[in-house]
């Protein structure tokens, strides 16, 4: 069984719509993408690096997929663009005859059953990057393992957001954590079981 590890660009309010550029999604008149660009130096670069130096096998939405496929192939001997192109791509997409990424793989038919199935094969954990739509319907099935959270010190207002109501309750451990010199908190969450509640009464 392998683990299912959710990483994102995320703004103080949740918004992780259009982080790396203005066109990247301007659906619902949103003004504000490339807003992660001002922020970037050695420090989120080699937190990129990092994230991406283990074993992983990419899960990702159509959109993403899509502008990952438009830009990426193009790209050599790079940190990122090298496994990007060689490991596998399970793709959420209904037009499986249009992924022509190498090693790209539809997954047609109900999402969450197909995913839960891949986390039960042996291989590489599952990763996903951007992927809203996805990542929300992954959160609502309780089927995330790990969060990795660059977090910005931005407050965008309006956006697609990383959570939403749907989300299934979870605790997480902060495993490891550290901030930038421009101010971004680079963390990582590990799932830990079931919310806890209590009273302040019950500590006295």
């Amino acid at each position: 069984m392998r683990t299912l590890t959710v990483a994102a660009f995320i703004s103080l309010d949740g918004v992780i719509q259009a982080p790396g550029g203005p066109e990247e999604d301007r659906s619902g008149e949103f003004r504000f993408g490339g807003w992660i660009v001002p922020y970037a130096d050695e420090a989120t670069g080699q937190a990129i690096t990092d994230l991406f130096s283990q074993p992983f096998e990419l899960l990702l939405g159509r959109r993403t997929y899509d502008i990952f496929a438009a830009y990426w192939p193009r790209i050599h001997n790079h940190p990122i663009a090298d496994p990007f192109n060689s490991v596998p791509k399970h793709v959420a997409t209904h037009r499986a005859d249009t992924l022509a990424w190498h090693n790209s793989h539809a997954l047609k038919g109900n999402i969450v059953d197909l995913i839960r199935a891949l986390k039960q094969q042996d291989g590489a954990r599952l990763l996903t990057q951007g992927s809203g739509d996805l990542v929300r319907q992954l959160l609502a099935a309780g089927l995330v393992d790990e969060l990795r959270l660059m977090i910005f010190p931005v407050v965008l207002g309006r956006g697609k957001r990383l959570f939403d109501d749907s989300a299934f309750a979870s605790a997480f451990t902060l495993a490891h954590s550290t901030t930038t010199p421009g101010g971004v908190l680079i963390t990582r969450y590990v799932r830990s079981g079931e919310v806890r509640t209590g009273t302040f009464e019950d500590a006295e």
